[in-house]
């Protein structure tokens, strides 16, 4: 009797469960064109221009763990400090250590910086590429135009957004004199309707940051725009748990068939 509920039970196919979610994630490929010239030690900001927009970006790569991440850096011309990568740990390292004379700091190559960044993005298998590029003056160096840079990042789908850095008027500069360091208020010059040409023509957006409240909050608004895309899809996974009670029954029949011809076999 018992070996037949048990049967009953088996019959019912009781099983176990156990549930999970499955992560996809389609990251974008971000790339930071990052101006390096003289002017961006100004001090507007603080501490100043090319330190805030050290601390911002650094921001910014810890809240896109999902994307790779590159960075050009350019003055009268460009180094790519780092490729594209996942590992922002590095980049961060990479992005901490930069200073201003690591390029010929006295121009500013706004082309082939932007060109320098297409270059190291253009390639991409990724959907969706962008590159974010920071400057604070105008284009006066380098054989290749900005706008001829933007044109080459449309021809492969990069969208540029651009940020230019500096207060409305004149920023104090430090200046190094036999006597210390001393301070002469320079004019800020920014060259707004390039950089709004070159968004424009990319799908991209211009942006002014005159402060570093303001440079933040454009780092949010790009975040906000550009949003990597996760699925998330759950799932079950369900386990048949007869065999155990399969085994019981195989138990129970072996005992009463021994039984039956040991303990209790009949008299004759």
């Amino acid at each position: 009797m018992l070996a037949f509920a048990l049967m009953v039970a088996i019959l019912a196919r009781p099983q176990s469960s156990a549930s999970g979610t499955n992560v996809t994630s389609e990251g974008i490929d971000i790339m930071l064109a990052l101006d390096v010239s003289g002017s961006m030690m100004s001090e507007d900001f603080s501490p100043n221009r090319v330190g805030a927009a050290k601390q911002v970006a650094e921001n910014f790569i810890d809240g896109r763990p999902n994307d790779r991440i590159g960075l050009v850096v350019f003055a009268a011309d460009a180094i790519s400090s780092c490729p594209l990568t996942i590992d922002h740990g590095v980049l961060k390292t990479i992005f901490s250590g930069i200073k201003i004379g690591v390029v010929d700091e006295s121009r500013t190559a706004i082309g082939v910086g932007l060109a320098k960044a297409v270059g190291r993005v253009k390639d991409s298998k990724s959907k969706s590429k962008i590159i974010i590029l920071m400057t604070d003056g105008v284009n006066n160096a380098g054989k290749i135009t900005p706008l001829d840079a933007g044109m080459i990042a449309n021809t492969f789908g990069i969208r540029v957004y651009t940020i230019g850095v500096g207060t409305n008027g004149v920023a104090p500069f430090p200046v190094r004199t036999p006597m210390g360091i001393r301070y002469q208020n320079e004019k800020v010059e920014i060259d707004e309707d390039l950089l709004k040409q070159i968004s424009d023509e990319t799908g991209g957006k211009y942006f002014r940051a005159t402060d570093n409240d303001k440079l933040k909050t454009i780092y949010a608004e790009i975040d906000k725009m550009e949003k990597s895309k996760v699925e998330l899809t759950e799932f079950k996974k369900y386990t048949e748990e007869y065999f155990y009670l399969a085994l019981a029954v195989g138990l129970l029949l072996l005992i009463e068939i021994l039984s039956r011809y040991t303990l209790l076999r009949s008299l004759p």
